[in-house]
């Protein structure tokens, strides 16, 4: 069973991204970006007021720069050839300018230098100088977004952890379901159905199981009712009521990785609207699963799925696009949107959740997490989709 990113994947991942610097004409790297730098190195981190950094030097050494608080775990767990610390932050002496002192020594001056950001940022309270303004290169490169296009395409092993997501989100949404009842509040149901699912996984996957994120969880993040007519809305420790439309999520995170599993249920009863809408939703997801194939834009899944809402005459109940990608961040590009035109390319794991919200009824929205295959897809999702198995 993998429960881990191997030590040697990361440095293959290292290597690549040392080739992307040699394409952009780069000698020296300098990145900012949390999701990136675990992806890189396997450190996990909370970002705060204090920064972190990661730079690889012209000698393709890979350093990680950070508050001495991180010093130890950076060292335990950092992919890395080198850790760097500062005392604190603001501190006597600014991190920016223990950082200048490094940069310096490793003969970033006077090289063309990438950056994914020009600083370090956080809404934290941080405070800081931008890396331009620490030392005089040849040129300052930006690199925004390649990395992250490095992770578009999945290992066989990230693969592996998000099918283990998957599989600890449908255990979490079957007990969530068990536990729904009319008169319950949303906190109690959802509390009791992610503690037992925890539990569940920790006791089954032992010691090896790092989250790096969440535990397995299932929630209806306020979706209860007439509130499930918004796409996003929040807990607010709603009671449920017989007759209300639900819309759920459950996942888990394994070394980081997670998946998305939502669902359209409804407590004890359904309306013949609420079977209507339910219905044209699940066809939405049918259509996209069937466009979905290597080869083709991200855009061109999107226009079938508005071909069919227009079709129905439904448009104006849609208010988001069809899906994205996922892995280390729940929401990752490509986008299933008009405006994105990404070639879709075996590998490559999404969810497929177009949505219908009626004010005053609520909330219509499966989403399954999807694998992209050299002629269509696979379903790494598998909780059932139709609408007599979502009556609680």
């Amino acid at each position: 069973m993998l429960l881990s990113i191997p030590k040697s994947e990361f440095q293959e991942r290292q290597q690549k991204f040392f080739g992307k610097l040699t394409e952009q004409n780069c000698e020296a790297a300098v990145v900012f970006a949390v999701t990136d730098i675990f992806y890189l190195t396997g450190f996990h981190f909370h970002p705060t007021e204090r920064p972190i950094g990661l730079f690889v030097d012209p000698n393709q050494k890979v350093h990680l720069f950070l508050p001495a608080l991180e010093h130890e775990h950076a060292e335990e767990y950092g992919v890395v050839d080198y850790v760097h610390s500062y005392p604190e932050y603001p501190g006597i002496k600014h991190p920016m300018e223990y950082l200048k002192e490094l940069l310096v020594q490793f003969g970033f001056e006077n090289k063309t230098v990438g950056y994914d950001a020009i600083g370090y940022g956080s809404s934290m309270g941080y405070r800081g100088q931008s890396i331009d303004q620490l030392i005089t290169v040849k040129e300052f490169v930006s690199l925004k977004g390649i990395i992250e296009e490095m992770r578009f395409i999945k290992s066989n092993n990230e693969i592996e952890l998000i099918k283990e997501s998957c599989r600890w989100g449908n255990l979490a949404h079957r007990l969530l379901q068990k536990y729904t009842k009319a008169g319950l509040s949303e906190i109690e149901i959802t509390s009791k159905a992610s503690m037992e699912a925890t539990m569940a996984m920790i006791e089954t996957l032992g010691p090896e199981y790092k989250p790096h994120g969440k535990t397995a969880y299932a929630i209806f993040r306020g979706q209860v009712g007439p509130e499930s007519a918004f796409p996003h809305a929040v807990t607010q420790n709603l009671v449920l009521r017989k007759g209300d439309t639900l819309v759920t999520g459950a996942a888990a995170d394994v070394f980081g990785y997670g998946s998305e599993l939502e669902r359209t249920m409804f407590v004890e009863e359904v309306t013949k609207e609420q079977e209507k809408y339910f219905q044209h939703m699940y066809e939405a997801q049918d259509v996209a699963f069937s466009a979905i194939k290597p080869g083709i834009p991200y855009s061109a899944v999107e226009a079938t799925v508005q071909k069919y809402f227009k079709e129905e005459g439904i448009t104006e109940l849609t208010s988001h696009h069809t899906g994205h990608n996922i892995g280390i961040l729940g929401h990752e590009a490509p986008f299933f949107d008009l405006g994105d035109h990404t070639e879709i390319k075996p590998g490559m794991v999404v969810t497929v959740e177009p949505g219908i919200y009626v004010k005053g009824l609520g909330g219509f929205r499966h989403s399954d997490t999807v694998l992209v295959t050299e002629d269509g897809i696979e379903m790494l999702t598998y909780y059932p989709r139709d609408l007599k198995s979502l009556i609680c």
